[in-house]
């Protein structure tokens, strides 16, 4: 048996094993992909030492729950994982769990699982490539040409956000992509026959995508071999390969879906292990062998790296200035003082929408941020998300742009960007992305969103036309329960400013961000600029913006509900009445403030009225009463609509004042007090 044939059984058999021991997870596809692992990772360059070199060839595994597969090859190639790592797949707090997580996983790329989201990802992983190359990259002076490898199997391919990434990957004509089709013809409902006849070929020749094929994927390595060899030749389109494999390979299940999420019986083990010539009473078996020929490339690999290092080391010196900002970025740090080029504002500026106030700030940290990109699904001239005088990130060829320009155009494809971006992330080299739609269709991408809390991606929402005030297009484009569905996500947060100030410090969170996802819902309509605001105190993301001594009642509120509750306050306060105002644009990091200053923006003795023009749900924590809205909202001219809500400085004073009555006369506690 050859030295590649061992080494393939002993993925096979190995992935077998770490199944087994858990009685959970999936043996089909491991034992169908691993003679495609085998010489992907032969082809690829990588330091299991140095995770995060910048030049290393990416591998994501989009069909996620195939990680046996992933953890075998980690394992083999000298990543930080040991035997009993595999020993221990899917248990609590293994560094092996039952999907690929990132945060968690040493050498896993992207938090995978949700099918589809992965190749998303690469594609995300390979634009990203193609930036930083272009933007670096000089004659003599290769800092970057790494290419990403992904896996995927007939589920990826039928969710809906594989074919909108797949799409614009074609478009950008992404050559640094290759993919593997896993072609078993088999999922969790049995064959594909039930519900998956199309033509795949034919759509990514649509796709503009190179198409290969290898039709003995369980043992054709020189096959395997030569579609990458002929991949990489071409650089101006992604490759598919379509694998042609048995799920369940060996197995007397094979071909199966039985194969495909329950471990293997016994007597199918051992008649494997007998099949592929190792013993069938041995469990985690690795031949020596494989171990010295895996190390082997790893050993290649390092020189590969300690070239790289010693070509990035040149480059400084002759280009000192792009050495240092390349340093800066592979460090993950932002320049210096950059913060000073957010804009600040006073009462005395005009009333502007705050998707305009967005606008001023992205043009401002375009020009002093190289890793600041962005773009959006198609509706630049209504989120304002282009930055004056910005190149497009687009194929030289097609003469729109090139690989160094900074505003991707993702087109009506807003799921399919929340992945990629996701991928731009982890990437590296502090990609500080965005993408811009309407609030409401962020909810098309909650997968992706979902992921980007999850992994800690710093991606960033400019999710404009954020409320009832985007007016005449109606309750199909007005949200009314998004931000609670957000905000109900951890490690995701949500800003809805209410001026520029407000404004300044969602953009100063969220650049300043290393792990947290961003999304900033802005007004299509205008806002005035608050008195009692300001960057630093809205960057506590709430903060009290018009105070009374002892108020008999605090209104708080988000975003346009603002102005409102401070005309309000005005209303009330001449009947006598004394009322504070407060601001909480970010429900996150205003819970992560000490314990003391939330209670001295929403202390006991007054009751607390929120005012948000969406659902109600979730503002119960910082509030006695809640006014928003339990239902759809309506066409018509914005003002129009807020009157017929009443949400108008009359509508709140009414019930402000309701509330005065109801809690007069009675202990009033802080919504903030509570057991724990």
């Amino acid at each position: 048996m050859s030295t590649d044939q061992l080494a393939v059984n002993t993925i096979r058999l190995l992935a077998v094993d770490t199944v087994s021991k858990a009685n959970s997870g999936h043996p089909g596809a491991p034992l169908g992909l691993a003679p495609a692992a085998h010489v992907v990772f032969q082809n690829m360059k990588f330091n299991p030492k140095d995770t995060k070199w910048i030049n290393r060839d990416r591998f994501v595994l989009s069909n996620g729950h195939a990680c046996a597969l992933l953890y075998t090859m980690l394992f083999l190639y000298g990543y930080d994982y040991t035997v009993e790592d595999l020993k221990s797949f899917r248990q609590l707090h293994s560094k092996t769990p039952g999907h690929p997580e990132s945060t968690d996983c040493p050498g896993v790329e992207v938090t995978t699982g949700p099918l589809g989201q992965g190749i998303c990802n690469a594609v995300g992983l390979a634009l990203a490539q193609k930036q930083f190359a272009a933007t670096y990259n000089k004659p003599n002076y290769t800092l970057s040409d790494n290419f990403t490898y992904c896996f995927l199997g007939d589920g990826c391919l039928m969710e809906g956000v594989s074919s909108e990434a797949s799409s614009l990957a074609g478009h950008l004509q992404l050559g640094n992509l290759i993919a593997f089709w896993d072609d078993n013809q088999i999922s969790i409902d049995g064959s594909t026959e039930v519900a998956f006849t199309e033509d795949v070929i034919a759509r990514y020749k649509a796709y503009a995508w190179h198409i290969l094929e290898v039709e003995d994927g369980n043992s054709d390595l020189a096959g395997i071999a030569k579609a990458i060899e002929e991949a990489k030749k071409v650089t101006d389109k992604p490759t598919l390969i379509r694998i042609k494999t048995t799920i369940g390979y060996g197995s007397l299940a094979q071909g199966t879906h039985g194969v495909h999420g329950a471990p293997l019986k016994p007597d199918d083990v051992k008649q494997l292990k007998s099949k592929f010539g190792f013993d069938p009473e041995e469990f985690f078996a690795v031949p020596k062998e494989v171990t010295e020929s895996y190390q082997k490339h790893v050993e290649s690999n390092l020189k590969v790296q300690k070239e790289w290092e010693a070509t990035f080391a040149a480059y400084k010196k002759e280009y000192p200035e792009l050495g240092a900002e390349v340093q800066r970025r592979l460090d993950g740090k932002l320049p210096e003082g950059w913060e000073k080029a957010l804009p600040s504002f006073t009462p005395a500026d005009k009333s502007v929408a705050t998707r305009k106030l967005s606008e001023g700030v992205i043009n401002a940290l375009s020009d002093i941020l190289p890793e600041f990109i962005g773009g959006s699904a198609d509706l630049t001239p209504s989120n304002l998300t282009k930055a004056t005088g910005s190149v497009d990130f687009q194929p030289p060829s097609t003469g729109l742009g090139d690989y160094s320009g900074k505003y991707i155009r993702y087109g009506v494809r807003e799921h399919g960007m929340g992945a990629i971006m996701n991928g731009i992330a982890a990437f590296g080299a502090n990609y500080k992305n965005y993408g811009g739609t309407f609030l409401n269709f962020v909810s098309y991408a909650a997968g992706a969103v979902r992921l980007s809390a999850l992994s800690g991606h710093p991606i960033t929402w400019v999710a404009t036309h954020d409320s009832i005030g985007l007016g005449e297009d109606g309750p199909t484009h007005q949200p009314i329960e998004t931000l609670a569905h957000f905000r109900a996500l951890p490690n995701c947060s949500v800003w809805r400013p209410a001026d520029g100030n407000e404004v300044s410090a969602a953009y100063k969170s969220a650049v300043s961000s290393t792990s947290t996802p961003h999304i900033l819902a802005l007004s299509r309509q205008n806002l005035p600029q608050l008195e009692g605001s300001s960057i630093e105190k809205a960057s506590k993301g709430g903060y009290v913006l018009k105070e009374a001594s002892k108020p008999d009642v605090i209104l708080v509120a988000s975003g346009s509900e603002v102005e409102i509750a401070v005309n309000a306050a005005k209303l009330l306060e001449a009947e006598g009445k004394k009322v504070s105002v407060v601001s909480i644009p970010d429900f996150l990091t205003f819970d992560k403030q000490s314990d003391e200053y939330r209670l001295s923006v929403l202390p006991d003795g007054a009751p607390v009225v929120s005012i948000e023009v969406m659902s109600p749900f979730g503002w119960s924590k910082y509030s006695h009463e809640q006014f928003g809205l339990s239902r759809f909202g309506a066409s018509g001219k914005a003002e129009d609509v807020y009157k017929y809500l009443e949400f108008t400085p009359e509508g709140v004073a009414e019930r402000a004042s309701k509330t005065i009555t109801f809690y007069k006369g009675k202990e009033v506690l802080s919504p903030l007090t509570r057991a724990f």
